[in-house]
């Protein structure tokens, strides 16, 4: 199953991010919340089958947006069925 992100709400220092497969059918959801030193991050994934995926998709995301602040404290809880995962906040090249 393919998944991708779908914009709910976007500001400055915000985001929510439904996350759907490819029958456009919501499967979970990320948000970003923002301040000058910190980003924190929250994720929900329900099926545990496409964990790999839900990694593949949001690393870069996350990567990007501390490129913008390279400064930024990262603190992130992302689940996939339930389950805590980890996730890179900074690219490998650092």
């Amino acid at each position: 199953m393919q998944i991708y992100f779908s914009p709910e709400f976007f500001k400055e220092d915000a985001q929510v991010l439904n996350i759907v497969n490819d029958k456009n059918k919501a499967v979970g959801y990320m948000a970003f919340l923002m301040n000058e030193t910190t980003m924190y991050v929250y994720g929900q994934l329900e099926e545990e089958g496409v964990q790999e995926d839900f990694k593949d998709l949001v690393e870069p995301y996350l990567q990007g947006l501390t490129k913008l602040k390279p400064d930024l404290e990262v603190y992130t809880f992302l689940s996939v069925g339930g389950k805590k995962i980890e996730v890179k906040a900074e690219s490998e090249d650092e």
